[in-house]
């Protein structure tokens, strides 16, 4: 059974940094594509950033391109995002994601198995 867990989460001020963890188990993790996404209160959930296994491939959303970075360290089965000059809008659910998969995913239903999210907030 495949589980994502999430920490690194908490409250920070604007222009802090937070780098979110996540330790995943019951999968051929240097195989998997990984992915980060995030949920703000009465907003859909967003994607963030992922990362390809096959070509090492990362993607980003254009709101966090330059501030946030993904990688991943295959010996620990952990991916990492790390979040720079975070802004208040930043603030939300954060989300691992992994896809049995090649290629790299920016939706989220592309990804089969998920975390359960933590908090991060940003104070102006």
């Amino acid at each position: 059974q495949v589980q994502l867990v999430e920490s690194g989460g908490g409250l920070v001020q604007a222009g802090g940094s937070l780098r979110l963890s996540c330790a995943a188990s019951g999968l051929t993790f240097s195989r998997y594509a990984m992915g980060w996404f995030r949920q703000a209160p009465g907003k859909e959930r967003e994607f963030v950033a992922a990362f390809s296994w096959w070509d090492g491939i990362t993607k980003y959303a254009d709101s966090v391109k330059g501030r946030f970075g993904i990688s991943r360290m295959n010996t620990k089965n952990t991916v990492y995002l790390q979040m720079n000059n975070l802004k208040p809008e930043d603030t939300a659910v954060y989300y691992c994601a992994g896809d049995n998969t090649k290629t790299i995913a920016t939706t989220w239903a592309e990804y089969d198995d998920w975390g359960q999210g933590t908090q991060v907030t940003v104070s102006s």
